[in-house]
């Protein structure tokens, strides 16, 4: 099969026939239609994000494709199958703490890289081996549609962070992060899950009001103004009553205090979620007051991507009309082009763009 394969960080990515993926037990094959290429991508190939991945690969994180193999293990799959192509592998000899490798991108720990070493290849080739789990059935689609799907993979971020803080209809959400890509699509899937409304800060006064235009009245922008206390109060007025819940999807390139400063929002008992990448790149750790924490009973947690259910939900919204895949504009490369559509992704970071590769 053809694939673009990363050989060295710091080169091209090398387009050349490779040999197709064997099926084992427990996996499939998909033959990829789409698969999205990240905006931080030139950073992840050129070393820089320092990830744990290991060469040569082929890079690629989640793609949309028809199953064309399947192992003995599947019961409901079939060959023709629609699917997304969930990157998040998880070993299954821990169920209480899996390790995890994200398929063609990077890996967490020693017992990531270990499950890396099998699952390694991702999604910029023809084809894609898998576990038999991570093969998301879509449903029936039109193949023209397939690049659109690809929005799966911002979307499914953000909406791993609202399960996790169980967000209810009816509360109050602020985004930290809004005007971000993921940020962008966190506030989509905010509002498709039924929040009553969303408070989006930020200092891109263009992308704030296109984020009020695109999703009305229950968007709540607030500019910054890089003062945090100033800020925090500005967040707390811009919201229609008490904040219930606060996701932050931050790029490691913010500091620790604008955080901090969306964080302090969050209502007595209420909910913040972390899901950037603030800190990856070095720097102070974040600071929270202790009493804070304890007396107003602030639940904070953790989270990296989504659970194994949530492509089924995130489906279930965008079927019935909830989240609109139209609101996202992909610009399509051939494999041959991979190296193109990772600079093209680099300097077109805008929310609800996308780049994508279509093998």
């Amino acid at each position: 099969m053809k694939a673009a394969v990363l050989k060295r960080f710091g080169s091209p990515l090398e387009i050349e026939h490779v040999e197709d993926p064997v099926l084992g037990t427990g996996e499939v094959i998909v033959d990829i239609a789409a698969a999205g290429v990240l905006s931080y991508a030139n950073e992840v190939f050129s070393g820089e994000r320092k990830y744990l991945l290991e060469l040569p690969v082929i890079p690629g994180t989640s793609g949309i494709g028809r199953v064309s193999a399947l192992g003995p293990d599947a019961t409901h799959l079939a060959i023709g199958d629609w699917v997304f192509c969930d990157p998040t592998v998880r070993s299954r000899d821990n169920a209480l703490a899996p390790d995890i490798t994200l398929q063609g991108l990077s890996a967490r720990g020693p017992g990531g890289l270990k499950l890396q070493r099998h699952f390694r290849h991702g999604s910029f080739a023809e084809r894609m081996r898998l576990p038999t789990e991570n093969a998301k059935p879509i449903g029936v689609i039109d193949a023209r549609d397939a690049a659109r799907w690809c929005a799966l993979g911002t979307l499914l971020v953000p909406y791993g962070g609202f399960l996790a803080a169980n967000l209810q209809a009816g509360e109050t959400v602020l985004v930290s992060g809004a005007t971000g890509r993921f940020g962008s699509a966190a506030v989509a899937v905010a509002l498709a899950m039924g929040a009553a409304a969303v408070v989006a800060p930020g200092r891109n006064e263009a992308m704030l009001a296109e984020l009020q235009r695109r999703f009305g009245a229950r968007i709540h922008p607030v500019r910054l103004s890089g003062h945090e206390s100033e800020d925090t109060e500005r967040m707390k007025r811009a919201a229609p009553g008490p904040i219930d819940c606060v996701l932050d999807i931050m790029p490691p390139s913010v500091t620790t205090n604008v955080v901090r400063t969306a964080l302090m929002t969050v209502r007595p008992y209420g909910r913040v979620v972390l899901m950037g990448g603030v800190g990856m790149l070095g720097g102070p750790g974040l600071e929270l007051p202790y009493p804070w924490i304890m007396r107003d009973c602030i639940t904070i947690r953790g989270v990296w991507m989504c659970p194994p259910t949530a492509t089924v939900k995130m489906v279930g919204l965008i079927r019935a009309g909830l989240l609109d895949l139209a609101q996202f504009e992909p610009t399509c490369f051939d494999l041959d082009h991979a190296n193109d559509a990772v600079a093209h992704a680099a300097a077109h970071r805008e929310p609800f763009k996308m780049t994508v590769i279509r093998p």
